[in-house]
């Protein structure tokens, strides 16, 4: 009997085996955990901390936003037959202009230039004679507008052709006679007749003397006041907030006076910065239209290095000024009576750095800045005045080059002479409401104390998307020592403004990612962390001299935008995030960054509107991630659906091209409430929650 009841207990047990098999078995708990911590809520997001940074590096606006199709337009450089450019230029796709006809019917006319150090003189004593410049794209029935300025010297008639073939009909031409002995501007315009990309722009002279060209343009007809439409309407659906505008080093040799009136008038100058030329096309009142077809807030940085705390508050004075004022006056002159009335003004840029035009020790450029802030705001009282900082670990970080001896020991000491933060808020705080900061990690090496040098080394993947998050963290706790240290720091709170920055590295999404988790660190410092300018706007889309489409960083700030709660939650794990090699103050925080959910980086925010909880996860492994999560503090309603929205691309190096724009897109879902979250393998996903 004894025998029987365990062959029926056994019987029982397969029994129960096969049904959970065939039925599915309740899984295991997952290892990671996080419990998010609903009543403890953090200093609100500011919107800001979605912003861009732009500059004139890396053809940002030449070649980039701005819709100008030729290079050069007002005569930098000489028209002849050379293989090089003298002084040389970096600039990415940089078209030349060539003669037509014998290389000496060109010369320059350097003592009565129509803009500029020299323009152009086409003799036609040999013939019909001009100047071309190759290497355009151009769309097939797509139109394109532009303008000329010329005069003669004689009975000259100038033909433009914007050329696409080598046949005759392969062109369209239109001509200008009557011309004066000053210069005159004449419009024109094309449709495209092929698709080509070594069309080319011709300015052609037939009859007696020479004639003069004192500048070109030529733009897709459909530009939006002079941007290209294509990438303004990618900038539009991101959304971002704020745009600084001009950043980079070639700010400390930038002279606004050059960007202000007649584009056409407005000077080409040598960028030495990033040895290349600025055409001034793209000035304050473009800038200025460009943030209001966005609507975005403008934020101005003035020149502290070759520049001048007068010329500073010029600026502010065309800007903001009453129409009453001189610089006011010049404004409305130039087609803006109202004033801007620009809030956020950054005194320089990168000041501390041994790169920058201008630079000097830290006790005279705390003296500059006051000099600047004083000025600028007896112009305009209401601006906020954004300093030019480094903190230790910034400051720490610049000695990333491996030098020996160091000028200081590493760390920087917190108040020392080389703790370029810590002097200007001692020194200036009066002129300070917010400090900038810029972050760019070492990513080949990192400080070892113990024998006071960098050592190279290369990190991996899951370190890399670390470096700047780390950053984040040491400049939030740099701050805290300096609220410690200074009088009144604390009680006037200087939050930063780290309007440069790059995050991770890798091909595709993986550059995607480790963006993803930088911002996460800037969230979850809030109160520290008020403005952010990811370097740069051009990570937002990919574009050729035709097309353009939204990246997957695009979409993730998009994404983050329209998505995320406005305030941060506290929350808890149970598998901390891996210690880095490196020293703190220089290259790592006290501990690390991250959410406590090792591999996944995990940010919890709540809209303040709809009281929805909204949580950030990033997977950066190339497996699938199981967590579990639960609520301290409320509940999601049960009669709810979560929510999903999702960036997951098949593979992590995959990416948006032109060829192929929608491999990466925003998936959104719908999911039954599950405590057990699967998260795709590398992959950014927001759940959002609607609590009871």
């Amino acid at each position: 009997m004894k025998q029987k009841f365990l062959i029926c207990c056994l019987f029982a047990l397969a029994l129960q085996a096969c049904f959970s098999f065939a039925y599915g078995a309740k899984e295991p708990e997952p290892q990671i955990q996080a419990t998010v911590l609903l009543d403890q809520e953090g200093a609100p997001i500011h919107p800001f901390v979605h912003g861009m940074f732009t500059e004139l590096l890396g053809n940002m606006f030449e070649n980039g936003i701005w819709a100008e199709m030729l290079s050069d337009r007002k005569f930098f450089y000489p028209v002849n037959n050379s293989e090089t450019l003298e002084p040389r230029n970096s600039r990415r796709h940089q078209l030349r202009w060539r003669p037509i006809g014998p290389e000496s019917s060109v010369t320059m006319d350097k003592a009565n230039p129509y803009v500029g150090k020299q323009s152009p003189v086409v003799s036609l004593a040999s013939g019909r004679n001009g100047i071309r410049q190759g290497g355009l794209w151009l769309e097939n029935g797509r139109g394109y507008v532009g303008r000329v300025v010329l005069k003669a010297d004689g009975s000259a008639k100038v033909s433009v052709s914007l050329v696409w073939g080598n046949g005759p009909a392969d062109r369209q031409t239109v001509v200008f006679d009557g011309l004066t002995k000053d210069y005159k501007k004449y419009h024109f315009n094309f449709t495209a007749g092929a698709d080509v990309k070594d069309a080319a722009l011709e300015i052609v002279g037939e009859g007696s003397g020479s004639f003069s060209i004192g500048a070109v343009s030529l733009m897709p007809a459909d530009n939006v006041e002079g941007y290209r439409a294509d990438i303004l309407a990618i900038l539009k659906n991101v959304g971002s907030p704020i745009y600084r505008w001009p950043g980079g080093n070639f700010l400390s040799g930038y002279e606004w006076r050059d960007g202000i009136g007649d584009p056409d008038q407005r000077p080409p100058r040598y960028d030495y910065a990033w040895n290349t030329v600025e055409s001034n096309d793209m000035g304050t009142d473009e800038y200025l239209t460009w943030c209001r077809l966005l609507d975005s807030e403008p934020y101005l940085v003035v020149n502290t290095g070759f520049g001048d705390a007068y010329s500073a508050g010029q600026w502010v004075e065309y800007v903001n000024g009453a129409e009453s004022t001189p610089m006011g006056r010049e404004r409305a002159k130039n087609g803006h009576p109202a004033p801007y009335g620009v809030i956020y003004w950054g005194v320089g840029n990168e000041g501390y750095g041994e790169w920058q035009l201008g630079h000097m020790s830290p006790a005279h450029y705390v003296l500059k800045h006051n000099y600047f802030g004083e000025e600028m705001l007896k112009k305009d009282p209401n601006i906020k005045l954004i300093a030019s900082g480094a903190s230790v670990p910034e400051q720490s970080s610049q000695y990333r080059n491996y030098r020996k001896p160091y000028q200081t020991e590493l760390p920087v000491p917190f108040l020392g002479d080389f703790d370029w933060t810590g002097q200007l808020l001692k020194g200036s705080l009066e002129y300070i409401d917010y400090m900038s900061e810029h972050i760019y990690p070492n990513s080949g090496a990192y400080f070892d104390d113990a024998t006071d040098s960098w050592v190279p080394c290369q990190f991996d993947f899951m370190e890399s998307i670390r470096l700047a998050a780390n950053r984040v963290k040491n400049s939030a706790e740099s701050m805290d020592k300096y609220e410690e240290m200074i009088p009144g720091v604390k009680e006037k709170h200087v939050p930063y403004w780290i309007d440069e920055w790059a995050g991770g590295r890798g091909r595709g999404f993986q550059g995607t990612i480790g963006a993803a988790v930088t911002l996460h660190e800037m969230y979850r410092y809030s109160y520290y962390v008020m403005m952010a300018g990811i370097t740069s706007v051009g990570s937002l889309y990919t574009y050729d001299d035709n097309k353009a489409t939204i990246s997957s960083t695009g979409l993730l700030f998009k994404l983050l935008i329209e998505h995320l709660g406005d305030l941060p939650l506290g929350l808890t794990g149970n598998s901390p995030q891996k210690a880095m090699r490196g020293t703190p103050f220089v290259d790592i925080p006290l501990e690390p960054s991250g959410s406590p959910t090792y591999p996944l980086d995990i940010m919890a925010t709540k809209d303040s509107k709809t009281g929805k909880v909204i949580v950030s996860v990033v997977n950066p492994t190339e497996e699938a991630q199981r967590f579990a999560l639960k609520f301290d503090g409320g509940v999601p309603d049960p009669k709810s659906k979560v929510t999903v929205y999702a960036l997951a691309p098949a593979q992590s190096t995959d990416a948006n091209t032109l060829d192929n724009p929608d491999v990466i897109t925003v998936q959104t879902r719908t999911e039954k409430l599950n405590t057990n979250v699967t998260v795709p393998a590398h992959s950014v996903i927001l759940y959002e929650y609607s609590m009871k």
